[in-house]
């Protein structure tokens, strides 16, 4: 579904992606994870097209990006921090959403009524808590009912309760076939959601593998557990 190959990408003298190259099919999620700086956001700003690499090529459905945007209707982004004009109403936000994409129908809007949102639609985004506003964010990101979620540290902030039912949704999407990549640093949230795992460090990607190949390679059940393992192997 989203094709990588060879991407490269420098910030001055820093090489933020080095020949990253990897699939990305439908029905999985994937975890996308790295320590600080190993590359992930670049990533993903690459695969929006926000990032334009110096090399390699990225593919949607078969189709080069490059210059051709309007694969970036089938996404639902969901970014680690949102951030909304301070003073719009979160009704005020949905509508202008709707507008920019030039959709009323089909919406999909499971987490709008999970998360309670209709009941503050008055609430402007200035006063907003930010786990409130992490709710818009992920209501956002699920609502056009995209073919891939790129979801960005989606649970932080989030109550328990919020996150357990954010969680049964990604699976719910997960299970209709959808491509869902996540970034975390809670990998505990992860243990449950995620089928592959993508591991970066210092720009490469070091494995793409299943979490059933994962916890084979390192004896170890808990992602979290598994991730450590690698690594301290990386660091010997």
């Amino acid at each position: 579904m989203i094709q990588l190959k060879n991407i490269s990408k420098h910030f001055g003298k820093l090489k933020a992606l080095d020949g990253v190259t990897t699939i990305c099919e439908k029905s999985e999620c994937i975890a996308l994870i790295g320590p600080n700086g190993c590359g992930k956001t670049t990533l993903i700003k690459t695969i929006l097209g926000m990032v334009v690499p110096d090399s390699g090529s990225i593919t949607f459905n078969g189709e080069n990006i490059l210059k051709h945007w309007q694969y970036r209707d089938q996404i639902g982004y969901m970014p680690q921090m949102g951030r909304y004009p301070d003073n719009m109403t979160i009704g005020q936000v949905l509508g202008m959403m709707k507008d920019i994409r030039g959709k009323s129908e089909g919406l999909d809007e499971d987490l709008i009524k999970a998360f309670s949102v209709q009941n503050l639609l008055n609430k402007r985004m200035g006063t907003l808590s930010g786990g409130t506003i992490q709710k818009v964010s992920a209501a956002l990101a699920f609502l056009f009912n995209p073919s891939v979620l790129i979801l960005d540290e989606p649970t932080a902030g989030l109550d328990p309760v919020a996150s357990e039912l954010f969680k049964e949704k990604i699976l719910a999407e997960k299970d209709k076939g959808k491509l869902v990549l996540i970034t975390s640093h809670i990998l505990s949230d992860l243990d449950d959601l995620v089928t592959r795992v993508i591991y970066m460090q210092d720009g490469k990607l070091i494995f793409h593998k299943s979490i059933e190949e994962l916890r084979q390679d390192t004896g170890e059940e808990r992602l979290v557990k598994s991730i450590a393992q690698v690594m301290i192997s990386n660091y010997e």
